[in-house]
């Protein structure tokens, strides 16, 4: 039953018609990817801004809040890795399209929680739905871009991410205010999803079918999207999934280096850009700013976010443009990324806001050009029908460091201080630098023609 309603959500006839091709479609695609991203960050983030509020009038402690935000990390975690394999199954469309309802569904209906039992509750629901939002946008642009403008497309819709961040608070702020009361902000956020999704199943299809689709950009997206990896090995019978048919099984992807690079690198970096999302609030209230004071200084490291998707993405297009390796090009960027995170700790001893501000900027910057290295590196690496098992793997171990992290934030911030946690945000990324450089090679599986040369 389960197969047949996604399959009716994904089968529609393409018309007879002759339609206008669209120009550049694909960047219209890429543009729907980046607004699903904005609308997610702005739902989980939403209790974040609103975070002061709620602590006040429910009592809850760091730790407290602490659990709400491990609720949602769990379910979004394990959903990752679940909401891959049933987008490498079901399709982008169909995948996406209910996931977007119903986290938008919870999203509105947290305005009804009444205590930390409940949001505990939403949060976690919340978590399972949003699940579906990384992997489903890398596996949409393995389908729709050729390899040389992956890193530009996988820059525009993980930039939603930092956009949503630094627009929330001006929605939730303004709304809390007009109405006096928190309940509204979640039900005015919560409806942007609804918004989309009409746009979203009347736009999106495969680029095999599109109506709209140029045969000249049919031709360049299917020919230069194409590898090794999307072709049978040359050596043997293909295993589950390879060469055709369904993705391929857990079992080649766990023996592989580079998912074990990609596994580690997500899971050891995504944790500090959670602490920022959802403790920034917190950590500037905790050095005396005030929100309302200090909102152009939870906005900059966000922006600074943002185009350090741009830069990540654009610097190593460039190179690869200039005849560098895909690889070699993806790692100087995670490696210059991660040494901009070390920033963190100066934040340790400034004592103005304006230098606090500045360093976290740099950071989010270093971070996010990483991050959406890591983020293409499923799209560069495997075949098409395999990347969002792989980037939801890498979601669900970047869930359960974000998780471990999250309680000991809790916990040290409430016993101790902000500062432990600092330094080690600032210097656990070494790990998933030397991670990434060691794993992600080319090996006998890519001589084989499992997977892409790197």
């Amino acid at each position: 039953m389960q197969r047949r309603l996604f399959a009716r959500y994904e089968r529609r006839d393409v018309p007879r018609r002759t339609m206008r091709p669209l120009s550049s479609l694909r960047w219209y695609i890429g543009a729907l990817l980046f607004l699903s991203t904005v609308i997610n960050y702005i739902d989980r983030q939403t209790l974040s801004v609103l975070a002061p509020v709620l602590k006040e009038q429910f009592r809850w402690t760091n730790s407290d809040f602490a659990l709400l935000v491990i609720a949602f990390r769990v379910a979004y975690s394990f959903g990752q890795t679940a909401s891959g394999r049933l987008l490498d199954r079901v399709g982008t469309r169909a995948g996406l399209s209910v996931a977007v309802a119903f986290y938008s569904t919870v999203a509105v209906l947290t305005s009804l929680a009444s205590g930390l039992r409940s949001f505990i509750a939403f949060r976690f629901l919340l978590g399972a739905g949003e699940s579906a939002n990384w992997p489903g946008a890398t596996k949409a642009v393995s389908e729709w871009f050729p390899r040389r403008e992956s890193g530009w497309a996988v820059a525009l819709f993980d930039s939603g991410s930092s956009i949503g961040a630094a627009l929330v608070p001006f929605i939730v702020l303004a709304v809390h205010r007009i109405s006096g009361s928190w309940r509204p902000a979640f039900i005015v956020t919560g409806v942007l999803g609804f918004l989309w999704l009409p746009l979203f199943r009347w736009l999106y299809r495969s680029p095999e079918e599109h109506p709209r689709l140029s045969p000249e950009e049919r031709a360049d997206i299917l020919q230069n999207r194409a590898s090794a990896a999307d072709a049978p090995p040359r050596h043997g019978r293909p295993e589950t999934g390879a060469g055709g048919g369904g993705p391929l099984g857990y079992r080649t992807l766990l023996s592989l280096p580079q998912t074990w690079g990609i596994v580690i690198g997500k899971g050891l970096t995504d944790p500090v850009w959670f602490f920022i999302t959802d403790w920034f609030a917190v950590y500037l209230a905790s050095r005396g700013f005030t929100l309302e004071d200090s909102l152009l200084a939870f906005w900059v490291p966000f922006l600074a976010a943002d185009l350090g998707n741009f830069a990540g993405g654009g610097a190593s297009s460039a190179l690869i443009a200039r005849g560098w390796r895909v690889g070699a090009a993806r790692k100087l960027v995670v490696v210059l990324g991660t040494l901009a995170m070390l920033l963190l700790i100066p934040t340790l001893y400034v004592s103005s806001l304006g230098w606090l501000t500045t360093c976290f900027a740099i950071a989010t910057f270093g971070y996010a050009a990483l991050s959406t290295m890591i983020l293409n590196l499923p799209a560069d690496i495997y075949p098409t029908r395999s990347v969002a098992s792989v980037s939801g793997m890498g979601g669900t171990a970047a869930g359960v460091g974000t998780i471990a992290a999250t309680y000991l934030t809790g916990v040290v911030a409430d016993r101790y201080s902000f500062a432990p946690i600092l330094m080690g945000a600032s210097l656990v990324p070494l790990i998933a630098m030397v991670a990434v450089l060691v794993l992600v090679r080319n090996n006998a599986a890519t001589r084989a023609g499992v997977v892409s040369e790197i």
